[in-house]
């Protein structure tokens, strides 16, 4: 799994090392060495789990489905994104979610202050 590209559809065979990784990011952060560049790459799709080769000098719109399954695999790449939030709705609409510590608790209204005598054997 890719921590780079989210929706990563295809792995990719580097010509370096001979070795499978999901992006360029991933071979930089575990080789020692530059991934090498060249014209026909190999593939192996997620869906089928296939290899197949494209010569990239010959790149056309039809070479961007799997040969094998039309996997669809050329698409633009979700990269995860750091966000702050707060889980819920908003607190002016719905404060359900905020404790305020000036309102004193009602002892009476904890699950522990019940009577539960005649339910135990």
């Amino acid at each position: 799994m890719c921590k780079h590209i989210l929706n990563a559809q295809v792995s990719i065979r580097a010509p370096c090392c001979k070795q499978w990784y999901d992006c360029a990011e991933c071979h930089a952060e575990a080789q020692d060495h530059r991934l090498a560049k060249t014209v026909e790459m190999v593939f192996a799709c997620k869906k089928c789990k296939k290899a197949f080769r494209k010569n990239m000098a010959e790149y056309d719109e039809s070479d961007e489905y799997c040969p094998h399954c039309d996997n669809h695999y050329v698409i633009d790449a979700k990269t995860p994104q750091a966000v702050i939030g707060v889980e819920g709705e908003d607190a002016r609409v719905d404060a359900r979610l905020i404790k305020d510590e000036r309102i004193k608790e009602n002892p009476s209204r904890s699950i522990f202050a019940r009577d539960t005598t005649d339910r135990i054997g």
